[in-house]
């Protein structure tokens, strides 16, 4: 079992738990130096390339290129503006949005643009007529009713603003985000018994939470706000720790609690119709931000912030995607700017010490993740952080040692526990210390049972060892069961399989995970020696080719290059011992389990 690979997707998965997303597969990490296209065909393809890498330095370069080869390319315009407004230019995108207003493909971003500017200056009235577009989505519908209604709220007229809410039209999604801009315009205006009851409507929304995570957090502190300048700071209180447990791992809920139990007093969250129309495109923004939505995502947000500069929660989202999209630099940016004194200063500081160590700079991610913890030393996150990037650069006695402290500061672990005492398996298990390794991962199913990556890894490693065979098998089928999806975990059970001289079952799962996973150079290794052994040695070879031809790590194409050459030796070679019907290598070295998926 090639461990190397597959450990570093386990150690690679801890690190997900705090980036978490998907990955283009061209995110660029650092702008390109501009050049000369050099023709109009030469600069528009540049451009394009280069906003499909995220480099908007770029793409702005090459598409003021092609418009100077073609000034009135009105195509060329709008892909200008767009990429300007995604990347902060805002002030340089209005020329264009005005030219742009009348062109209905490109006017629901043109007129958003230059209505936030219009509410910028207090031009209030101007932005109803800018908010009509002759195109709209359900999503532009709901932007632009919401935008409208705060530019109302603005003129003093807060009823017809709520009016304006309610007559809007849409799915069932809209409720939560009209119902919570209707409890802001309300606590705005003074209105505070109408603001109590659009507050405690949209709280109890359940229906929408899960899918607008991130507007249910602004909600659950502006109605905790509203609760505490009512004077019922208890009231406040247990509706944060009340939303804590149905958002459980928001760290910045955590945050606020802390804050509010302190706190003399407390602002309102929204103060200005500004404020109110950036907060419609921050939570349509963090609404979007999931499936390869990033990029209208950080347009929204990235609008938002002529109304609202420097705003914590909409740096903080920035950073997130930029991370998502491996700009490490620019997320360090973003989350570097989080005020200290803020509700997110904590993960955002979780967030750039995780991003430095993607970029390999471990002692100044270190150097973060010590400062995180002697403010908080019981803080088991940041000691997951800390774990994992030592383990990501292979320092396992380092690993194994902190998670020893984070263990040491448990008095009482939970089920939330389980992976301080499986990562801390992993660590000495890759020590060699398997008396140390196992009593981990027993205590983490302890405290979830039948948790599948502990399964996966406790069995396997059983097996490997030739001990526990069944006992091992067991659990990793229990794993499958719960997993039938997770390649790795399917993987893990045909590659048991093959351990276990049971070679005809090794292929039925193995070629389930080679399509679960048909990239993966490890599982279609794994299926060209299960083929080899069951007899089938032409498709053995092609699997191996296909595995080469994969990226497999440098020490594992040495051995797959040489099976291409020789195949498997005979299964009698010496360094093969046999239990019964059962083959496997001899447990000096054992092998890993498979890793869980990187959602894990």
């Amino acid at each position: 079992m090639q461990r190397s690979k597959l450990l570093g997707s386990v150690m690679g998965a801890t690190l997900a738990a705090f980036v978490a997303g998907a990955v283009p597969a061209h995110a660029a990490t650092n702008s390109t130096p501009t050049l000369n296209a050099g023709t109009l065909s030469g600069a528009f393809l540049s451009a394009r390339t280069a906003e499909r890498s995220n480099d908007f330095d770029s793409a702005t370069s090459f598409y003021r290129q092609a418009l100077a080869y073609d000034p009135k390319n009105t195509e060329l315009r709008q892909s200008l503006m767009l990429v300007l407004l995604t990347n902060g230019q805002f002030k340089q995108a209005l020329p264009l949005a005005e030219q742009l207003k009348s062109v209905p493909e490109i006017e629901r971003f043109s007129r958003l643009a230059l209505g936030i500017d219009a509410l910028n200056r207090k031009q209030y009235r101007q932005v109803d007529t800018l908010m009509m577009l002759s195109l709209q989505s359900d999503l532009d519908r709901m932007i632009t009713g919401l935008i409208a209604a705060w530019a109302k709220a603005g003129t003093g007229k807060p009823n017809e603003a709520l009016a304006m809410i309610d007559k809007l039209q849409g799915p069932e999604g809209f409720t939560l985000f009209k119902t919570y801009n209707s409890a802001l315009i309300a606590d705005m205006a003074g209105q505070k018994n109408k603001a109590e009851k659009f507050y405690q409507s949209a709280i109890d929304d359940k229906a929408n939470v899960a899918a607008a995570p991130d507007t249910y957090e602004r909600l659950v502190e502006a109605y905790a706000s509203f609760k505490m300048r009512s004077g019922d700071r208890d009231g406040a209180q247990a509706l944060v720790k009340q939303a804590s447990e149905v958002l459980s791992g928001r760290m910045v809920l955590t945050e606020f609690g802390k804050q509010l139990a302190v706190a003399k007093a407390i602002k309102p969250l929204i103060q200005t119709p500004q404020q109110g129309a950036a907060e419609v495109l921050y939570t349509v923004a963090t609404a979007i931000n999931r499936n390869g939505g990033e990029a209208f995502s950080k347009l929204y947000l990235q609008m938002s912030l002529p109304l609202r500069p420097d705003h914590d929660a909409t740096l903080y989202q920035l950073g997130d995607i930029s991370a998502k999209l491996e700009q490490q630099e620019k997320a360090i940016d973003y989350f570097g700017k989080i005020s200290a004194d803020s509700a997110y200063s904590r993960d955002a500081q979780m967030q750039l010490a995780i991003n430095l160590a993607i970029m390999k700079r471990n002692d100044k991610a270190i150097e973060h993740l010590d400062g995180l913890l002697k403010s908080e030393p019981g803080d088991m996150r940041t000691y997951l952080a800390k774990g994992s990037i030592y383990s990501q650069a292979k320092n396992y006695k380092m690993a194994a040692e902190t998670y020893d402290q984070a263990v040491s500061m448990l008095k009482e672990p939970n089920r939330n526990d389980w992976t301080i005492f499986y990562q801390r398996g992993i660590a000495y298990e890759r020590l060699k210390q398997w008396d140390k390794a196992e009593p981990n991962f027993l205590k983490a199913l302890e405290l979830y049972p039948d948790q599948p990556q502990v399964l996966n890894y406790l069995g396997y490693s059983w097996i490997d060892m030739n001990i526990k065979l069944e006992q091992g098998l067991g659990l990793i089928k229990k794993a499958v069961e719960a997993r039938p999806q997770d390649g790795y975990i399917v993987d893990s059970l045909g590659w048991a399989y093959y351990r276990l001289g049971r070679y005809d079952e090794a292929v039925t799962q193995l070629e389930q995970a080679v399509k679960l996973r048909a990239e993966d150079a490890t599982i279609n290794d794994h299926l060209g020696d299960a083929y080899w052994r069951a007899g089938r040695k032409l498709e053995a070879t092609f699997q191996w080719a296909h595995a080469r031809d994969s990226k497999p790590e440098p020490e594992d194409l040495v051995k797959i290059e040489e099976k291409l050459k020789n195949g498997l030796p005979d299964e009698k070679d010496p360094g093969v011992a046999r239990n019964g019907n059962d083959v496997v290598k001899p447990p000096a070295e054992p092998a890993p389990a498979p890793a869980p998926d990187k959602k894990g």
